[in-house]
């Protein structure tokens, strides 16, 4: 009797810590990284591939887990029942129970669920080659398992096969939120990794130079005039039109204009303007950044005209501009700079009407909205308001006060924000 008592106690034991590398299992092959895993086997790491290549079939994986759990946890209960009844009667299914549940809950739950979490790369690399086989000897069972949880899910309408579709982009954007360092340096990562993203689903003419901020030139003018105009200009390409603005000719560039001086002894009443116009490229509006990005790629070009669907000049976009959508703004020694936003006291912004709500969020981290309709935080206060605001006037949305400071004619020029208290 103490013999077969002693093999019932081992046999237990040994269940319960089958049971563990069942539960411990499960936790690492889930929680284990996925970026980490397929960087490991780019390195040539065979088990990172064979975690990989078992991942793959994640049904199959945990069908073949919670099998083999359910049955050492099974099997080990009803052997624990059978000796406790034979030592304590009908009271020892009670007993075994409770020691049952607490061996199994700390044991071989919680104990090795908690350390694969924290170390779930390197466990599940380790028994890679024992789950493949556990799987493969629990293959036909997972099968028929997993084909009937599929048909009796189907019977309410839920189709496992789309489940997590096209959540890899949102789960790229949950790791970047979650990014953590240095405020400032963590904070500039942050907005250049979610601007990446964003290039698909920005058009151009959210970033683009509207026309009347473009430097423009009159192509009916003097030459030695255009070459002034030129010359005070910080730019070193310019649109060129002819009769109405809305006709682009072309675009002049500075290096060939200095080309064609060089050329005329330096006398601009020689210049001539076919010689340093290029053919102007025109573009829609509706151009995503990412699509005009691999345009100037493949052009080797950094300078375009916007035209709206009517083929009414709108603006120019330039290489630099969908840059700085991704680093920032980028300045050199001949930029100008202009005040757009100046924060005058703690959670207290004045703010420009050429400032875009895509900069505020990106430069504070907030989380205006930015709609279709409207790029602008005078767009954005037009379209909450549904009125033309009076300058004095304040306004409550989406957790800020906005205070209209200026307005010209119809236009609002100028707003102070003021942040939420966190």
């Amino acid at each position: 009797m103490e013999v077969s008592l002693l093999i019932s106690f081992i046999a237990v034991g040994v269940l319960i810590l089958l049971s563990a590398f069942f539960s411990g299992s499960e936790t690492a092959f889930t929680a284990a990284s996925k970026v980490r895993l397929h960087t490991k086997e780019k390195e040539g790491s065979k088990r990172a591939a064979l975690v990989n290549k078992i991942r793959r079939k994640k049904d199959r994986m945990i069908g073949a887990l919670l099998l083999g759990n359910n049955l050492v946890n099974i099997l080990a209960s009803a052997i624990a029942t059978s000796v406790m009844i034979k030592l304590f009667g009908e009271a020892g299914v009670v007993y075994a129970t409770l020691v049952m549940t607490m061996l199994v809950l700390i044991f071989a739950e919680v104990l090795p669920k908690t350390y694969a979490l924290h170390h779930a790369e390197g466990m599940a690399i380790k028994i890679a080659p024992i789950i493949r086989l556990v799987i493969f000897i629990f293959a036909p069972i997972t099968e028929a398992v997993t084909w009937i949880v599929r048909m009796f899910l189907k019977l309410f309408g839920v189709d496992v096969s789309k489940v997590g579709a096209g959540s890899h982009l949102e789960l790229l954007r949950g790791v970047i939120d979650m990014h953590h360092g240095p405020e400032e340096e963590t904070q500039e990562q942050r907005a250049m990794l979610r601007s990446i993203l964003d290039l698909a689903d920005v058009d151009v003419e959210d970033i683009m130079i509207h026309r009347k901020n473009v430097s423009m030139l009159d192509a009916s003018k003097p030459s030695q005039e255009i070459v002034q105009e030129v010359l005070d200009s910080p730019f070193t390409r310019l649109p060129i039109w002819d009769g109405d603005q809305d006709n682009i000719t072309g675009v002049l560039h500075v290096k060939l204009l200095l080309r064609e001086l060089s050329e005329c002894g330096g006398d601009p009443a020689k210049v001539s303007l076919d010689n340093v116009v290029m053919e102007p490229w025109f573009i829609p509006e509706t151009t995503t950044l990412y699509d005009q990005l691999q345009a100037f790629r493949e052009r080797k070009a950094h300078f375009t005209v916007v035209v709206d669907e009517y083929g009414s000049f709108m603006g120019v976009v330039t290489l630099e501009d969908i840059l700085e959508e991704i680093v920032g703004e980028i300045d050199d020694e001949h930029d100008e700079t202009v005040p757009g936003v100046r924060k005058s006291e703690a959670g207290t912004y004045l703010v420009d009407r050429s400032v875009t709500i895509r900069d505020l969020n990106r430069e504070f981290e907030w989380e205006l909205p930015d709609a279709p309709d409207y790029s602008t935080l005078a767009g954005l206060i037009l379209h909450e308001a549904q009125t033309l605001p009076e300058p004095g006037q304040s306004f409550r949305f989406h957790g800020f006060r906005f205070d209209i400071v200026r307005r010209q004619r119809n236009q609002i020029t100028r707003v102070r924000i003021i942040e939420p208290t966190k």
